[in-house]
């Protein structure tokens, strides 16, 4: 749970220290790149270090992820310009992402199948608390020491989990390979270079530059052509990093699918609510930090619970029922009233936390619960990738959704400022004493009507992954006996 508070807390905790970083080292035209890098790098190693986690066990993949994120943390707080803190957040990367597809295999190998939900809850919970409390945090360190004590922060947090890690973990005892493990690292090296072309294309287009511009199709072009020639290296390991089988099997296909729909709807309420809240509903940072957080007190309680629901009913109708609710709840979004009360979205929030409960960890849980400990790591790792992959689609996708819807409306129109992005139009916005009353109300229901169809994009996305469910997905998971392991016992369910 500290490993992964670690990898929760750092996507959140640099946000709201970028003016103080900015003001030191300078670099505010690729201060972006301090998100866009640590995501980049956590994406792009999950799928290696799945396949690590399966040929060397989890164990050695955790300690050697936490010391991998100390040294970047400790690099990040002794760097001297904006492009070595971009290349130390990356090393801090390529930690988390060991941390956070170990972490939750470790979760499914250590605890039987009935007191998975309640583990998995709880690594949400410290998920949620995390990523809410990192802006705050990150705030006041930065506004009280200094910004560099947002990483050194890590130091004694990470230090205390790699003690307990390292003295209490025990992993199951496991039968000796009888030849040496192969580690294919052409296929390692070829999922790295396709997933940073395309995980860099979609976070930096429209951003950087525009969509159809020479940077972008030649990212997307370079992504496609080293796909294609991935596909070719793994077919032809001995042990691929990323194996035919996960995307053979339905129950896993159906799952990547249904959570890369995840990742791409998550992208509405997480990006887009919180400018909603404060440009429509006139709220500040806080608020409307609070208005989206109500989400994460739902979400980990429906999970701990859904064991309840899917050893009656199975963990695809358990999930199917969590995103049909997910679907009518984003659906209503836009019928809310102009300019609204917040406790409106915040309690459509919190009962879309609800039913995003019900249909992650049973997925999760149930996908785990169909492969022996050997596809385990591989597994999670798969899914966790399609999730994140889904992010960075969603927030390309629905960024260009939402500054086209506001180009429509406002026409030729341009805010102050001079632009008709989202961006633009909040911070404008932000300063309503250089508005008159009608421009006001005339760009407050532009960017209403931007979150709206994000929104329906969001509810797209939900059906998309109910669709992957009730087409691809078995009625009943082919769950392995616990008592076995090995394959050769298995219940549905």
């Amino acid at each position: 749970m500290l490993g992964m508070g670690l990898a929760a807390i750092d996507g959140t905790i640099v946000s709201t220290a970028v003016p103080q970083i900015v003001g030191d080292l300078g670099g505010l035209a690729v201060f972006s790149w301090l998100f866009s890098g640590y995501l980049l790098a956590v994406t792009v190693t999950l799928p290696v270090y799945g396949k690590l986690s399966d040929t060397f066990g989890r164990k050695p993949v955790l300690v050697a992820g936490v010391v991998l994120f100390l040294i970047g943390s400790l690099l990040c707080a002794a760097a001297w310009s904006m492009a070595s803190l971009i290349a130390f957040r990356v090393v801090q990367g390529l930690g988390g992402g060991a941390l956070q597809g170990t972490i939750q295999t470790i979760a499914a190998d250590l605890y039987p199948l009935k007191e998975r939900p309640r583990i998995q809850a709880r690594l949400s919970s410290v998920w949620a608390a995390s990523s809410v409390a990192g802006p705050a945090v990150g705030g006041l360190l930065a506004g009280y020491a200094d910004w560099r004590w947002i990483f050194l922060i890590n130091l004694p947090i990470g230090l205390v989990a790699l003690w307990l890690i390292t003295r209490h973990l025990v992993e199951p005892k496991r039968t000796a390979p009888r030849e040496k493990p192969r580690i294919d690292w052409a296929g390692a090296l070829a999922v790295f270079a396709t997933g940073a072309l395309l995980i860099t294309a979609l976070v930096q287009g429209g951003v950087a530059w525009p969509w159809l511009s020479a940077p972008s199709l030649g990212l997307l072009a370079g992504a496609a052509v080293l796909g294609a020639l991935t596909v070719v290296i793994e077919r032809r390991a001995a042990e691929p990093i990323i194996p035919g089988w996960v995307w053979r099997r339905r129950t896993i296909a159906a799952v990547n699918l249904s959570l890369g729909a995840l990742g791409l709807l998550m992208v509405a309420p997480t990006v887009f609510l919180p400018t909603y809240a404060q440009s429509v509903l006139g709220l500040g940072p806080i608020a409307a930090g609070f208005v989206l957080s109500t989400w994460t007190l739902s979400w980990p309680i429906t999970a701990a619970l859904s064991n309840r629901v899917y050893n009656r009913i199975g963990f695809r109708l358990t999930a199917v029922l969590g995103i049909s609710g997910a679907l009518l709840l984003l659906l209503a979004f836009p019928f809310l009233p102009f300019p609204g009360e917040p406790w409106q979205p915040a309690l459509l929030m919190l009962l879309l936390g609800g039913t995003l409960g019900l249909f992650q960890l049973p997925l999760i849980v149930g996908v785990q619960s169909t492969v022996p400990y050997e596809e385990r790591g591989t597994t999670t790792a798969s899914v966790l990738f399609c999730r994140q992959v889904g992010q960075s689609v969603g927030a390309a996708l629905f960024g260009a959704v939402a500054n086209g819807v506001l180009a429509a409306r406002l026409g030729t129109d341009t805010g102050p400022g001079g632009g008709t992005d989202l961006d633009t139009l909040a911070r404008a916005l932000d300063d309503p004493a250089s508005l008159t009353a009608e421009t006001m109300d005339h760009l407050r229901r532009a960017v209403d009507a931007a979150v709206d169809y994000v929104y329906l994009g969001a509810a797209g996305a939900a059906a998309l992954a109910l669709l992957a469910l009730l087409t691809l997905a078995p009625r009943r998971f082919p769950v392995l006996k616990e008592a076995t392991g090995d394959g050769r016992g298995e219940e549905e369910r």
